[in-house]
């Protein structure tokens, strides 16, 4: 499967729009990474814990939207959009959601 963030793929033209694709994902990270992460932010650096965290929303989110797009019947996703957000009480989740629209090339 081809993923894309452009609306077209150069030298494969798109043969059919299958139509929108979507995958989401919502995580709560917990106290013992917010705990970590508090103390990074005092001496500086990254946050191991949080970055692996939305890299793990994000792959699942993606992998979510791959599978609905293979169930349509398409062999690429044009125009991929990525969207984090927190939600919940103190903003205690993150949100992971990407669209698409899938193809066939």
């Amino acid at each position: 499967m081809i993923l894309t963030t452009t609306p077209q793929i150069e030298g494969r033209p798109i043969q059919r729009y299958l139509g929108v694709v979507t995958g989401e994902t919502i995580i709560g990270a917990n106290f013992v990474k917010d705990f970590f992460a508090g103390i990074r932010d005092i001496v500086g650096g990254r946050s191991a814990s949080y970055e692996n965290v939305l890299r793990e929303a994000k792959d699942t989110s993606m992998k979510e939207m791959m599978d609905r797009a293979q169930a349509m019947g398409a062999n690429a996703i044009v125009g991929i959009d990525i969207d984090y957000e927190t939600i919940g009480a103190n903003s205690s989740m993150l949100m992971v959601a990407t669209s698409g629209t899938a193809v066939v090339i």
